[in-house]
């Protein structure tokens, strides 16, 4: 009698499995590729979550000399030491924060980070606090744990843009809140959140025993001096009781695909976190390791960086004055991070169609992607925005939403 595998039926599959989300933005960005080839035009992409820069040549130069020197085996599961150390420095350095390099915990990506993170402090029936909309990672790790996100809506006001109202956060916390995420500067608002309301919420945390994990991936995308506040300046030793910390290099130095992120966690646990991480991804990448160092560690490096947000700065006050031309637009010029996510109910109701249609119709018939609200929100609040990432020429950002409020308009 032959056997039969039950285990690879679906049915056999872990039951929370089916019900994640996945994160859209891959999905457009697949569709794009394919409306372009069978269309043979041009698609505009505002759905990027990437710079458009290549990693800066000093970063690369150490990979290849990596790649000669034969780098290229298993390293310590958290990493190498000077990376590490190199990463201490620069947390120290930047936001006077009290960090050794035995509290890093280096990842494939910041994802990582926060997955590792998740899964090791959450438990069945917990509860965590995510600011919606969100960046999708937060609520399906939560969700695979069998803990429950609790979304405290952020508000949304043009003159002001994106902030959270301390009443919303209090009317949902409770002695079942595990952790509260925060996302700062946050994806996809372009959002800052203030000294004041990140001093708040390191109260709650403490009145109720709470985690903050704390998500800075893109702490270098700030456009307005002075405001931003990283929760270590506020915590600069405190932190190990609340905090666990997540970036990484992807943002900042143009390094997506080199997958090198980092976990800040007290000391006393990290060897619990690399047990769980060596049986993960057992080591980051060797190679993305040493040219994460040139990274943090070259001026010419950091001359990049800065040259480049300068550069942000400019598309995105581009970009604000173009989308306040499109009809049914409510747009608020982001502070942070490299997407704008204005309210689009206007449009919507002049189009007859609802986020999700009218983002598929903009690629399909008008060659530009536009992320819709609800790849960022399970909530009603997102199927009345939609986010631009203006990680993409100038030139692309004005063509496309000419694009737009042609569609809208109802003329080619």
């Amino acid at each position: 009698m032959p056997l039969v595998n039950f285990m690879a039926s679906t049915k056999e599959l872990n039951p929370v499995i089916p019900t994640l989300g996945g994160e859209k933005a891959f999905a457009y960005l697949a569709k794009a590729k394919e409306v372009a080839a069978r269309k043979k035009i041009k698609v505009i992409s505002f759905g990027v979550g990437q710079p458009d820069i290549p990693t800066f040549d000093v970063i690369i130069e150490e990979a290849k000399k990596a790649l000669d020197e034969k780098f290229t085996g298993y390293t310590e599961t958290a990493g190498i030491k000077e990376l590490r150390i190199a990463i201490a420095d620069y947390l120290s350095q930047r936001y006077g924060a009290d960090v050794d390099p035995e509290e890093i915990v280096v990842t494939t990506g910041a994802k990582t980070a926060i997955f590792i993170a998740m899964v090791a402090y959450l438990r069945p029936g917990d509860e965590v606090l995510i600011f919606d909309p969100s960046y999708p990672a937060y609520p399906q790790i939560a969700k695979l744990m069998g803990a429950k996100p609790v979304y405290v809506g952020l508000k949304f006001d043009p003159a002001k843009g994106f902030y959270i109202d301390m009443n919303d956060v209090e009317r949902v916390v409770s002695s079942k809140t595990r952790m509260i995420v925060i996302n700062n500067p946050h994806n996809p608002t372009g959002a800052i959140f203030d000294k004041a309301t990140l001093e708040k919420l390191i109260d709650l945390a403490r009145k109720y025993n709470a985690i903050l994990l704390v998500d800075e991936i893109y702490d270098n995308f700030v456009y307005e001096e002075g405001a931003f506040v990283s929760i270590l300046q506020l915590l600069p030793r405190e932190w190990r009781d609340l905090v666990l910390y997540v970036n990484g290099f992807s943002k900042t130095f143009s390094m997506t695909g080199w997958r090198l992120g980092y976990l800040v966690v007290r000391k006393d646990v990290v060897d619990a976190i690399k047990r769980l991480a060596v049986n993960v991804y057992s080591c980051p990448p060797s190679i993305a390791q040493r040219a994460g160092i040139a990274a943090l560690r070259s001026e010419e490096s950091w001359k990049c960086v800065k040259e480049m947000i300068e550069l942000f700065k400019k598309r995105r006050d581009l970009m604000y004055e173009e989308l306040r031309k499109v009809p049914g637009f409510e747009v608020w010029r982001s502070a942070g991070a490299f997407y704008m996510f204005p309210r689009v109910e206007g449009a919507l109701k002049k189009v007859g169609m609802d986020v999700e249609s009218f983002a598929m119709w903009l690629l399909e018939e008008w060659g530009v992607v536009v992320l819709p609200g609800t790849a960022f929100s399970e909530t009603e609040l997102g199927k009345y925005f939609m986010r631009f990432s203006f990680a993409t020429s100038e030139r692309d950002i004005v063509e496309g939403i000419e694009r737009i409020r042609k569609a809208i308009e109802g003329s080619r």
